[in-house]
Formats: C-alpha cells, structure tokens, sequence
C-alpha cells in the first residue's frame, strides 16, 4: 500500500471580498516533510495556513488527513498545533501561567515543570515569571514557540513566520526544534520571509500567486 501523505489539499480556493486569493491549489504533506510557503505580500499565505489549522474556511475545495476528509470537528486538526505570528499570549498572566493556560486549552499536559522545562529549551527561563506584557518582541516569540515542545506530538506544526523577531540565537533554536521533529517523522507546513536552510531541512517550496489561481 502507498505511503499516504499526512494531509492532501485538493481544489482549495480562498478570496478577499472579490478577489481570490489563489484557487485549484494542490498539494500534500508527508510524514518527514517540511513545506516552505512562499509568495509577495497578499497572496494569502497566512489564509491559507488559518484554513489547514480550521480557523477559516475556504471558498472551494477541500481537505484530507491521512485519507479521512475531515470537517473542523473531525480528529484531524487535533494533530496539529498552529503558531500564528499574533503569538496569541495573554499579556496580564506570566508566561509560564500562559502557556499553561494556553496548553490546557488544547488537551496537552500545563503542568508548571512541564511549562519550565519548554520555556528553559526556548531560552525564556530566566523570565518564566515576567508578565507577557513586558516582554520583547523577540521573547513573545520565543515563549510563543515554547509550544512546539509542549504539543511535540502533534503530527504537523503550521507556523506563520515562526523566525519573526528572533536572534541569530533564537533562529538557531528553532531550526534545532524543526530538524527534531522532521526526524520524528512529523510534518511541518510554514511561512518565512527569511532564507530557510533548505538542504538540511529537506524542504519543498510551494509559491502563492497567479500562478496558483485559475
């Protein structure tokens, strides 16, 4: 029997208002696979990131998840974890309280050593305590990513610029992350405007523009 790609995008359109965005978009994702996204401003990276992780719904086309065609209820998206490039951190809580909270939500262990552990991978330890508030921009994206450890067992990551506001430091950190768990045999599907190693990560580019719509 064939390997089957971990997700398969078939036919998917998206607009804004009345322009689309792209249409007859397809595509698959497999297991050890990195999917770079690229295309200019506007050309709908980030929509259809939302659309793969069900935070938005496509005009035309669908999706399907090991051969099972899922809606927004069905298991599928429940084997992936979304970092958005809004962060999406409570700024009144600390970070460790969070990405507890934020972890809880969807299903995983928040548990404080479990949190610490994440955050001192990260190199966000030292400012478990701070308020998110308070924090640069960089460290919100640190401590953003710090759920790639604590859902490391999500099959696919689908990031939105995951190397935005980071230090050579914190790129390097990431790219240890995604090399770990493309050798795990998960997935991951990502934006970047930034220059990706892609002989090591073994990434495949896919384009956005007119090229992809009808």
């Amino acid at each position: 029997m064939p390997d089957l790609p971990l997700l398969q995008v078939s036919g998917l359109a998206c607009r804004r208002g009345a322009d689309w965005l792209f249409r007859d978009l397809n595509f698959a994702v497999r297991s050890g696979q990195l999917v770079w996204l690229r295309g200019h401003n506007g050309s709908g990276k980030t929509t259809l990131l939302r659309a793969v992780s069900g935070l938005t719904e496509p005009d035309e086309g669908h999706l399907t998840w090991a051969a099972v065609s899922h809606a927004a209820h069905e298991p599928g998206r429940q084997r992936l974890v979304y970092v958005g490039h809004l962060n999406a951190m409570k700024d009144d809580l600390t970070v460790c309280e969070s990405l507890q909270f934020i972890a809880r939500l969807h299903g995983q262990d928040g548990s404080r050593p479990r949190v610490l552990e994440a955050l001192r991978l990260l190199g966000m330890y030292h400012r478990r305590n701070a308020a998110v508030r308070t924090l640069s921009q960089g460290q919100r994206r640190r401590a953003a990513l710090a759920r790639l450890v604590l859902e490391s067992d999500a099959a696919l990551w689908v990031l939105d610029e995951p190397f935005d506001a980071l230090d050579i430091a914190g790129i390097d950190t990431v790219n240890g992350l995604l090399k770990g768990h493309l050798a795990r045999g998960g997935s991951v599907l990502l934006t970047s405007h930034l220059p990706l190693d892609v002989s090591a990560l073994q990434a495949t580019e896919l384009t956005l523009g007119p090229e992809a719509a009808a």
